[in-house]
């Protein structure tokens, strides 16, 4: 008798599907020109502006303006990015490939975590060129291996709070115009923090909401980890701010595919 082979379990099932997404959403990228440019010239050109071009006009008074201003870059840079993840949800229920999909064997989740993994992976490059890029200008952290794991660990968990945010966008978007909406809205609210400028330089009536964005304490929380300076006051609500966007982003994508589904 020969033995036969247990079938896969659901795990395992969601795992391959969700893996075959990926790599759909990393080859769609790659075959895409202005994707690959916009992924590569945004964050190099982004830190030279800042760094390069207004960096010498700029001072926080709190050593050199380079140190202070990349991990409100890098910040900027994967966020942009990260939201483009509503557009490419809307054009595929636009297009209608998710309602072949959704006839197709496969774990119905798979579709949106391709596309979430993938934004991850994509901005995880985009936030390694932005950091080539700082360094080859003068950027020079003082974090040992245990501050960068834990930097780029917050970093990283914002990218995948907002590429969940945004598939629940480009799911409630009618039209992949609307859903570029997001990524316009993550290019400029970093502004509104201290990403660029300290707090206590912007109009009295500004600084109560830019203190309290989420975008505040992960920036200070980077800062500090990458020079070495106590995290934990900004860690902690930078980490409750992510999970708590992650959790929302999780729940109104599932609700919204589901609402699709029906």
């Amino acid at each position: 008798m020969s033995a036969t082979t247990p079938p896969p379990t659901r795990l395992a099932t969601a795992v391959s599907d969700s893996l075959v997404m990926v790599g759909r959403s990393l080859r769609h990228a790659v075959r895409q020109p202005e994707i690959i440019m916009l992924g590569a010239a945004l964050p190099v050109g982004i830190m030279l502006l800042m760094t390069v071009v207004f960096g010498g006009a700029l001072d926080t008074g709190g050593g050199p303006y380079i140190d202070y201003v990349v991990p409100g870059v890098l910040l900027l840079v994967s966020g942009y990015g990260a939201a483009q993840t509503a557009v490419s949800v809307t054009s595929d229920m636009s297009l209608g490939i998710v309602a072949r999909y959704r006839t197709m064997p496969m774990v119905p989740s798979a579709v949106l975590t391709g596309h979430v993994v993938g934004s991850v992976l994509r901005n995880l490059v985009s936030i390694a060129l932005a950091l080539a890029t700082a360094f080859a200008v003068g950027f020079r952290p003082t974090a040992g291996l245990a501050g960068w794991a834990a930097a780029l660990g917050l970093l990283t968990l914002y990218v995948l709070a907002v590429s969940w945010l945004s598939a629940a966008a480009g799911l409630l978007a009618r039209t992949v115009e609307g859903a570029s909406a997001v990524s316009f809205a993550l290019l400029f609210l970093p502004y509104l923090s201290s990403a660029f400028v300290p707090i206590d330089t912007l109009p009295t009536w500004l600084r109560g909401f830019a203190a309290h964005t989420p975008f505040t304490p992960l920036i200070e929380a980077v800062r500090a980890l990458l020079f070495e300076r106590p995290a934990g006051p900004h860690a902690g609500p930078a980490l409750a701010w992510l999970l708590g966007l992650l959790a929302a982003g999780v729940v109104a994508s599932s609700l919204l595919w589901r609402r699709g589904r029906r």
